[in-house]
């Protein structure tokens, strides 16, 4: 079986994956947009969860040959394995996932937790199964932990190849997303040839008779910042971040009714799920729902970023306004009354700190095995910069109507006791 793919091109699917391929679970997500909402920036990022799992499975293939050609042992049974599990590694995952898991903390991560375990005790699961590879499947998902691969007698880099810093989730989103938001990024194939196992761990090889090579450094480098461009242009476009704020905070109101729970987001596809949201009783979700449909989007009013705040002020605030959702729910609260807006008429949002965790990926270099950032690494004062850069994209939004967006401004300068570090008046001007 072939499949073509507008990113990889001819895509061969083996017959064990094809099975898979075909079962519910993971059809569900050709309705799940990789990027979320995205599209209503950049029109062309409407690929899916789908897409990006084919994809990922395919860049897990080529992992694997580029690991045989270092030397690595990788029979055609494992391979089958690795590949099977880089198709499910999205299996979990929600309409909005990552906004309402990673952002808005409304949920556990996808890939944790009773969602997986759910799933692996149905029809995905009686099919794995069924085909024989159930145990090692959860292994290399990470769902029995790491007892999980000692059981399944698995090596520890056939699940880092799914699921570790530069892996093929990473080689697969970065391409895909580039491609989509119609954004000239590219990264060079080369890269390939860097990776290499040792010590049973999943490596990139810099040097080479023990002399750094600069070529591989370089592609590596490319990577994250490739990561980094499409985080700042795409993943944290304000539009972008706006609008899933909204929808999380539509799904926060379903859940405080009881209207709406976790078991309830694998059954439904983006679309359905707004048709949810504003088809329940809550008015205040509901009219947010709406709003996102028709792109009428709250603006940013009150704004502090990581240049403005101190390591520890960043740290407070998530943890008072990220890990806590009771006490968000009640500054957000709070701050409307103030600037006399109804409930859902304003929504703040305060991410995790931004870190770029591909910086750490494990490689042996001139001095022996190391991370990519450790200090005294070659060249790193890039990756260095390119840390700091990353980090310095956090952002504490509070979003709110145009028309009370110097209300808004003034009642979360009062509430947070510091300015905005953007100018209410400019709202006017934006869309």
């Amino acid at each position: 079986m072939v499949v073509r793919d507008p990113v990889h091109g001819d895509i061969e699917i083996a017959p064990l994956t094809a099975v898979i391929l075909d079962l519910g679970a993971v059809q569900r997500l050709r309705g799940v947009k990789q990027l979320g909402t995205a599209h209503l920036v950049y029109p062309g990022c409407v690929h899916t969860r789908f897409d990006h799992s084919l994809g990922t499975a395919y860049m897990a293939g080529r992992l694997t040959e580029a690991l045989r050609r270092d030397g690595a042992a990788i029979p055609a049974d494992l391979e089958a394995l690795i590949v099977v599990a880089a198709l499910l590694h999205d299996v979990t995952h929600v309409p909005f996932g990552h906004t309402l898991e990673d952002e808005r903390r409304l949920f556990p991560r996808h890939d944790k937790g009773a969602r997986l375990e759910r799933l692996l005790a149905g029809e995905l699961g009686d099919a794995l199964a069924r085909l024989g590879v159930l145990r090692e499947v959860r292994a290399l998902l990470g769902a029995d932990g790491d007892q999980g691969m000692v059981g399944a007698g698995l090596p520890w880099f056939a699940r880092e190849i799914v699921a570790s810093t530069i892996d093929a989730d990473l080689l697969d989103y970065l391409a895909r997303d580039a491609y989509f938001a119609g954004l000239g990024l590219r990264y060079d194939e080369r890269v390939l040839r860097s990776f290499g196992v040792a010590d049973d761990r999943l490596v990139l090889r810099l040097a080479r008779d023990g002399m750094e090579r600069p070529d591989a450094r370089s592609e590596v480098v490319a990577l994250l910042r490739m990561r980094y461009v499409l985080t700042e242009r795409v993943y944290y476009h304000h539009t972008k971040v706006v609008a899933g704020a909204m929808i999380s905070k539509a799904v926060e109101y379903a859940l405080d009714t009881g209207t709406l729970t976790e078991d309830h987001l694998l059954e439904v596809d983006d679309g359905s799920l707004l048709d949810r949201l504003q088809a329940m009783g809550d008015p205040a979700g509901a009219a947010l729902a709406a709003r996102v449909r028709r792109r009428d989007l709250l603006k940013r009013a009150w704004v502090v970023s990581a240049r403005g705040t101190t390591v520890e002020e960043r740290r407070d605030f998530v943890a008072g306004l990220h890990d806590d959702r009771a006490a968000r729910a009640a500054a957000e609260a709070e701050i409307a009354r103030a600037a006399r807006l109804a409930p859902g008429e304003l929504v703040l949002h305060c991410p995790e700190r931004t870190l770029m965790k591909e910086a750490s990926a494990r490689v042996i270099g001139a001095g022996g095995p190391g991370r990519l950032n450790d200090a005294g690494a070659e060249g790193l004062g890039e990756i260095r910069a390119l840390e700091e850069r990353y980090a310095a994209l956090w952002r504490l939004h509070v979003f709110a109507p145009r028309e009370a967006a110097e209300r808004a401004v003034a009642a979360a300068t009062e509430f947070f006791g510091r300015p905005s570090e953007r100018n209410p008046r400019a709202v006017a001007a934006t869309s």
